[in-house]
């Protein structure tokens, strides 16, 4: 177990340097609450980043001077801890460096959903011992509590593809003002190439390829005991076709010649995922149930690979999308007349978005648009109007 725990957390031992591209945003976030007692979870798309921002994070505490012996990382889902539980992990940990109860330590503990019971294990740690704890998951199941046993312990951070600003850091792209007019360029290529870290820095198609085969077999297939592998293939492929469009249950059964519960049940699989997402209509509640969801991919980059870089206004919608969906989001319809986005009032500020790509709107969406009650309205028109997005 000093083996494993030692290749984990190669900061222990003296000389080791950690390098990696910076996500400023999230570090600026986690830190925020690295003082207060707060469980912080992470959660995302695999190889999204969450684990090099966990790492991004155990730097920044060396740096602040915490003792390296202090910080333990850990990934759960590795087969040498499947007979362990996390307070069994913890407490080796713990005999290793002969830290005692009272001493505060930072763990972080990586796909941290592969353990049965980790709410109820988290809250013991949290109320019986001096901890701070950041764990992450791959799967949305990290943001659910039903039995409560983190309601007022823990804070939610997804951490998300990278933004347009990262692209740039991965792609190490620094311009002069004089050259300012080139990013236009650079931002068509993004919306391209997605934001998944390694393809950016890579740009392999068949990584992102054999990176999706992973995450249907390894999240979905595996995890769900699914006999009909195809049928979750062509599913993904249809739903990524489908990306930025109303989604209809019963079409999609009718295609895969499933029920529409069981295409319901696959479709839940990908997006706990977070291979796509899905969003409501806005209105009153029963026109939030009764009208069709509405999909947008986890990442543009992943959609892109399968049906290729095309409709480049419904790909800026889904970019629009990715970068306001803290703001849970619905779609707007009255009248047969649709505008892209208004966000929940529970996460701040509302807003009224309507997304275009080099486009104007119609005259019903000018007329829906201007007449909306709405404070707070914006069209984002391409590049030019991205920075509106930091709302």
């Amino acid at each position: 177990m000093k083996k494993l725990f030692y290749t984990f957390n190669p900061w222990w031992d003296d000389g080791f340097q950690l390098k990696l591209k910076q996500r400023d945003h999230y570090i600026k976030r986690l830190f925020a609450h690295i003082e207060s007692r707060d469980i912080i979870l992470l959660a995302g798309l695999r190889r999204v980043g969450k684990t090099s921002i966990m790492k991004l994070a155990v730097k920044e505490l060396i740096d602040r001077g915490i003792n390296k012996t202090k910080i333990f990382f850990v990934s759960l889902d590795d087969f040498l801890l499947n007979n362990k539980t996390i307070l069994e992990i913890i407490d080796e940990y713990r005999l290793i460096h002969k830290i005692q109860r009272e001493e505060k330590i930072y763990l972080f503990l990586d796909e941290i959903t592969y353990k049965e019971s980790w709410q109820q294990q988290l809250k013991n740690l949290y109320d019986r011992e001096n901890v701070k704890i950041i764990a992450g998951s791959s799967s949305s199941s990290i943001l659910m509590d039903e039995n409560a046993y983190l309601t007022g312990r823990s804070r939610r951070i997804e951490i998300k593809p990278l933004s347009f600003d990262e692209w740039l850091i991965f792609k190490d792209i620094r311009l002069k003002k004089a050259d300012m007019n080139l990013m236009k360029g650079y931002f068509d290529d993004y919306l391209q190439s997605g934001g998944m870290p390694e393809y950016v820095i890579n740009g392999d198609r068949a990584y992102l390829q054999n990176l999706v085969e992973q995450l249907i077999y390894k999240d979905i297939i595996a995890k769900h005991n699914i006999k009909m592998k195809s049928l979750v293939k062509e599913l993904f492929l249809l739903l990524m076709e489908r990306s930025g469009k109303l989604l209809s249950i019963n079409n999609i059964g009718n295609i895969l010649n499933i029920s529409p519960s069981n295409a319901k049940r696959h479709i839940e699989y990908f997006e706990d995922s977070f291979l796509i997402s899905l969003i409501k209509r806005y209105g009153k509640t029963n026109e939030k149930v009764t009208s069709q969801n509405k999909i947008y991919a986890g990442d543009i980059g992943i959609r892109n690979a399968y049906t290729g870089y095309r409709d480049k206004g419904a790909v800026f919608e889904n970019f629009v999308y990715i970068q306001i969906k803290e703001k849970n989001p619905f779609y707007f319809v009255e009248d047969g007349v649709e505008l892209d986005f208004i966000t929940d009032k529970y996460f701040g500020e509302q807003y009224l978005i309507e997304c275009k790509y080099n486009a104007e709107l119609n005259e019903k969406q000018r007329v829906l648009f201007d007449a909306s009650p709405i404070k707070n309205k914006m069209v984002i028109n391409g590049y030019r109007d991205i920075h509106l997005l930091d709302i």
